[in-house]
């Protein structure tokens, strides 16, 4: 499964990069596949794994402010490894044939 998710404290201010990369650091420390954008960060892995991550995630920034929130996104497909890579390569793949279409999903 991947899961994207944003944990960012509540009632600090504008400037939370901070809070953010205590949630980030517990994500690259687990081990597992992830990517960090401008607005998530992406973990992949096993449910009960993953889970944890976001917990720890949560839980890291929590201890520092009092409020948290949390927005989740889960692609749950059995059997699949490695989607947090093949899935961007796909459509890097019809980006770069110049292939377009309706309905693009990976």
């Amino acid at each position: 499964m991947i899961v994207a998710f944003s944990v960012s404290p509540i009632g600090v201010g504008e400037d939370v990069g901070e809070y953010v990369a205590d949630a980030v650091r517990v994500v690259r420390e687990s081990g597992l596949p992830n990517r960090t954008d401008a607005m998530f960060t992406s973990v992949e892995g096993e449910w009960d794994e993953v889970m944890d991550v976001v917990k720890r995630a949560v839980a890291a920034v929590e201890a520092r402010c009092g409020r948290v929130s949390l927005v989740l996104k889960a692609d749950i497909r059995q059997g699949v490894t490695g989607g947090l890579t093949s899935k961007v390569e796909t459509v890097e793949r019809y980006l770069a044939d110049g292939a377009s279409g309706a309905g693009a999903s990976s």
